[in-house]
């Protein structure tokens, strides 16, 4: 088993870019740049940006939903099916408000924890078995402010914690291979305790 599908999640649109919320599309952008030849490129059957490319020796295809946080399961069920991707073969980066900035968790399954990415994209795959990576922003009150929860991942990280979000992402990155190759306790591991 390994990775063949990895969704960044987030909102489209230029008042979005930097917001929290978008901290999926961050990781993946930095993975399609990292990567010779890799561009993201619109493809309206999926209504994704959307690249195929090789991670490991392994053909992987990136995905970022252009339908608006809520309804990314469109995108994701309709790529998975096209190309006989199985749940557990898909990856999904989003923000958690459950970890501080600069934390980054791996996991497979789970609740959506409130998400509704991860909501929506359970219901097109008809489960919640598949693997999430997990990039923390904090909470609004771990981090002492006033905002609501729909404010808040709607506006722009501070100084310190958007520099502390790049880093966790930076981390996460080096252990994309091995996920991609199926090694997912050493990623783990590698993640967990960087």
């Amino acid at each position: 088993m390994s990775i063949r599908l990895i969704v960044g999640l987030g909102n489209p649109g230029p008042e979005y870019e930097q917001t929290r919320h978008n901290a999926g599309f961050w990781l993946v952008d930095n993975l399609a740049n990292g990567i010779p030849g890799c561009r993201l490129q619109r493809e309206s059957r999926f209504n994704a940006l959307v690249a195929k490319t090789s991670i490991a020796g392994n053909e992987v295809w990136l995905l970022e939903p252009l339908t608006f946080m809520n309804r990314s399961g469109q995108s994701v069920g309709a790529l998975a099916r096209f190309y006989k991707i199985n749940p557990d073969e898909v990856l999904v980066v989003h923000d958690e408000l459950d970890l501080l900035p600069g934390v980054a968790k791996l996991k497979k399954g789970g609740s959506s924890g409130g998400h509704n990415g991860l909501k929506d994209i359970t219901s097109a795959l008809g489960t919640q078995e598949y693997w999430r990576l997990r990039l923390g922003i904090g909470h609004p009150r771990s981090l002492n402010l006033q905002q609501g929860v729909a404010d808040f991942v709607l506006h722009r990280p501070r100084k310190d914690e958007q520099s502390l979000i790049e880093e966790s992402i930076d981390k996460a990155l080096h252990i994309i291979p091995l996920a991609v190759e199926g090694k997912f306790d050493t990623a783990t591991m590698r993640l967990h305790t960087a």
